[in-house]
């Protein structure tokens, strides 16, 4: 297993935020590696397509290094397991937030107990 740290951020980005490129800069100082991981959900109806999400990404991460932007669907601990990723990262935006994101990473953790949720 190599020492190597890759964090997946996961989210629809529908759009980017401040507080977005705010985890992304912290999660860089921490971890070897980040993969912005847009997720495609069907039963969401995005403002923006995919296609432009993942031009707004490039254009507010660009010059910052050991960032890949990929999309994904079905299950985050699955596709973590598949990028060979050790970390998921979440963001918060209320504490109504907390309750679901705290499942989420409950439920993870049983699928898969090498992949931290933070």
């Amino acid at each position: 297993m190599s020492n190597s740290t890759l964090a997946i951020y996961p989210g629809t980005f529908d759009p980017i935020t401040n507080g977005h490129l705010s985890i992304i800069k912290r999660a860089l100082k921490i971890f070897d590696r980040l993969i912005i991981a847009i997720l495609i959900n069907p039963q969401k109806i995005p403002l923006f397509t995919l296609e432009e999400r993942i031009e707004m990404i490039h254009a507010s991460i660009k010059g910052m290094q050991n960032i890949e932007v990929d999309t994904f669907d079905g299950l985050l601990v699955e596709y973590a397991v598949r990028k060979n990723a050790n970390v998921i990262l979440r963001g918060l935006r209320a504490m109504s937030d907390f309750e679901y994101e705290f499942q989420m990473a409950l439920m993870n953790r049983k699928l898969n107990r090498e992949v931290q949720s933070i």
